[in-house]
């Protein structure tokens, strides 16, 4: 049976599968990255765990796998497969495409956004299925997006497209990592509602999901946190929505898990804001923590038809 490996490699922990030419995961597995012992034990975990489903792939399935696809966070160069900087996993410049080619006896590595992967999921197998242009944005610890035009997730001139989370929605507010202030993520991600609303109820442990909870509960300090996100999240979107009118917008991420708590207030909160724009719909993610496998293994089978038509 035809299958490729599907790697989705996160700060802390990696989440693999094998998949087949329908997007069967045929198998699942997770391991973690190992980054507190150093950027080149990430580099070996990786690689490592890419030989271990090549060999369950082949003794279980046949055959080798026909072609891998891997997503890793920061910054890529994804024409010459080279994971640029990574904050969370300490490396610069890792030509991981050709490790990773090497190790797995020269089958077509394709190398991706773990965001922008899990994003043409959800656009070509998930939410978005059938949209010829779609928005995908994560809401998690930061926030990210990924532009699908039809059918593929397009990582812009230099491989850092969809970065919504650095639009300045709050000129002078909160510092962000990124060296401005005010973007986005530092007010409606789900680590700065968190944040928000452990200042707010006292509780120093409280999360975006304890914050959730309390605005269903009617909490009056906690709806004003959530109010707070909800307006600083539209003016991030309507900003998006107006650059690339979207013809639908699925928000994933940490924070969507509210559900409803989050998707009623936003939806009306960015059709507020609209006045020549077309509003598209707003919808919740599909594909739950398998999207960035599925992801990875749609990528997978685009190199490897890439690889046959060239």
């Amino acid at each position: 049976m035809k299958h490729v490996i599907a790697l989705d490699v996160g700060g802390t922990g990696m989440k693999a599968a094998l998949i087949g030419a329908d997007t069967t995961l045929l198998h699942e597995a997770r391991r973690p990255t190992g980054r507190e012992r150093g950027p080149d034990a990430v580099v070996a975990a990786i690689l490592d765990f890419a030989a271990e489903l090549r060999e369950i792939g082949e003794r279980r399935f046949g055959g080798p796998p026909v072609a891998a696809g891997v997503g890793v966070p920061g910054v890529l160069d994804e024409d010459r497969g080279v994971a640029v900087f990574a904050a969370n996993l300490g490396w610069s410049n890792v030509p991981l495409r050709a490790l990773l080619t090497e190790r797995l006896d020269g089958i077509p590595v394709a190398l991706a956004h773990d965001v922008r992967m899990g994003g043409l999921a959800e656009g070509r197998i998930g939410a978005g299925e059938g949209a010829p242009r779609f928005l995908f944005v994560a809401v998690g610890t930061g926030i990210a997006g990924a532009i699908g035009v039809e059918g593929r997730v397009d990582p812009g001139a230099h491989g850092s497209s969809g970065e919504i989370g650095h639009i300045v929605v709050r000129p002078g507010g909160p510092a962000c990592g990124c060296g401005q202030s005010g973007c986005l993520e530092t007010l409606a991600s789900a680590s700065a509602v968190g944040r928000a609303w452990a200042d707010a109820s006292g509780d120093p442990a409280a999360t975006a999901a304890d914050c959730a909870k309390a605005v269903r509960a009617g909490d009056p300090k906690a709806v004003a946190v959530w109010r707070e996100m909800v307006d600083a999240l539209a003016d991030g979107l309507v900003t998006a929505l107006t650059l690339l009118d979207p013809g639908v917008l699925i928000v994933g991420g940490g924070l969507a898990e509210a559900g409803e708590t989050l998707f009623a207030p936003l939806r009306t909160a960015v059709e507020e804001r609209l006045t020549f724009q077309q509003l598209p719909r707003i919808v919740p993610a599909a594909l739950g923590d398998t999207a960035g496998c599925l992801g990875a293994g749609l990528l997978a089978w685009d190199r490897l038809s890439t690889e046959v038509t060239t």
